[in-house]
């Protein structure tokens, strides 16, 4: 780990700000950042292109060939990795450990989703039109304004197409890619392209737990077993258990009773219920203890159901899965990958505020590679939503794709 923090340094001298104005003044990047600006609407039809490639949890392959297929297009060798992630390396005039560049093909919709998009001046609406289908559209976009500009830089740059960064997939894609993976301990710096926005960068990550807890009970009619036990109330009485508990909003600690189903029928009391419930901090230490207190709430509700009803039939009893965690971390304020992103928002004449979040940098912040989290579009809204939308304003657009491709160059470093 401390490795990498150490690769990273050796190719950015510490005037970060004199790196980008040196990188901005050349001949070869006019003529990338010309090309992003020629390129816009190629760029407008790519997001329409692979959002309409349907993309639900687990079932990434019809967009991950497609996106592959769009990388060859551009004259890198794309490949897709035993997890599922599209692979593209662009060589550096010094290989050696990679710079990676990513954005995730996954979406939260189920299979059967109409994702057409929809046009009304430059916004275009669909479900996944921005999460993260425009983030791969911008990495295209990147690729097409290095090739313009014959950039070469001295690393080598690896563009990720991830799966799994949404949901229950818990990161799996970037997790492979770290842990598993052909490029393992060859990564020095992470970039996700993920988010909305002109002014800001994700620097921290949040972290989550998740769980499914079934309650189970002897079951019977509603009516003839009435007085017995009901797994249903164990699970009522744990949600309004959870939402009594106090957590911090500094460092922000957050939890939700999100999902719930089971029985068989209304006039029968259940034999089996269950409740799936999520929760996040921005600090590891914080979601440990609230992930303590749940643990503590479900058998104490168990325990006063089978203490306040008849168990003649049966006790109600809890069983634990748990379906997700992600890490909590952060890359430091001063490491070189944030005040490069910072003087590259400068040149461009933007104060750029850092934010945390849950994206695909939370693993390689985990292991302490030097990652961070950049805006795919200016102006989006609705994520995760069918009336998701992003708008494609030429100029924000266009000038937010320049700050993108100064911070990676001065990242992967300029012969």
């Amino acid at each position: 780990m401390i490795s990498a923090l150490l690769l990273l340094a050796a190719v950015a001298p510490a005037n970060v700000d004199a790196t980008v104005r040196s990188i901005t003044k050349s001949s070869a990047y006019r003529a990338a950042a010309a090309s992003i600006d020629a390129n816009h609407d190629r760029w407008v039809e790519d997001i329409v292109a692979i959002t309409q490639i349907p993309s639900p949890p687990f079932k990434e392959q019809a967009r991950a060939k497609a996106f592959a297929d769009m990388l060859k297009a551009r004259g890198l060798e794309a490949t897709i990795d035993a997890e599922g992630n599209v692979l593209a390396l662009r060589r550096g005039t010094q290989p050696g450990p990679v710079v990676v560049v990513s954005a995730h093909l996954d979406t939260v919709f189920p299979e059967g989703t109409d994702v057409t998009v929809k046009r009304e001046g430059t916004r275009l609406s669909a479900p996944g039109v921005g999460d993260d289908s425009s983030g791969l559209a911008t990495m295209l976009a990147l690729v097409d304004a290095m090739n313009a500009g014959k950039l070469r830089t001295r690393s080598d740059i690896l563009f990720v197409g991830t799966v799994g960064e949404e949901g229950l997939g818990d990161l799996r894609g970037v997790r492979y890619l770290f842990n598993q993976g052909e490029y393992k301990g060859r990564i020095r710096a992470f970039f996700s392209l993920d988010g909305g926005g002109l002014d800001s960068m994700t620097t921290g990550g949040t972290g989550s737990k998740r769980y499914r807890v079934t309650f189970k009970g002897p079951g019977g009619h509603s009516y003839g077993a009435f007085g017995i036990v009901n797994p249903l109330a164990s699970l009522a009485a744990t949600v309004t258990e959870l939402y009594k508990l106090d957590v911090p909003k500094d460092p922000k600690t957050t939890f939700s009773a999100s999902v719930i189903g089971g029985g068989t029928s209304v006039n029968a009391i259940p034999e089996s219920v269950w409740l799936e419930v999520d929760m996040r901090s921005e600090s590891a230490a914080e979601l440990d203890k609230l992930e303590r207190q749940f643990l503590d709430i479900v058998p104490r509700t168990v325990a006063a159901e089978n203490a306040a009803r008849s168990t003649r039939a049966g006790s109600v009893t809890a069983e634990f899965k748990p379906i997700g965690a992600r890490p909590a971390g952060s890359t430091p304020a001063d490491a070189e990958i944030v005040r490069i992103a910072e003087a590259a928002h400068r040149a461009e004449g933007i104060k750029v505020s850092r934010e945390t979040s849950s994206t695909d940098a939370n693993e390689p912040m985990r292991l302490g590679i030097p990652a961070i989290t950049m805006s795919r579009v200016v102006k989006s809204s609705g994520a995760h939503s069918p009336a998701e939308w992003v708008d494609t304003e030429k100029a924000p657009n266009v000038k937010l794709k320049r700050v993108l491709l100064t911070t990676i160059l001065a990242t992967a470093g300029v012969p």
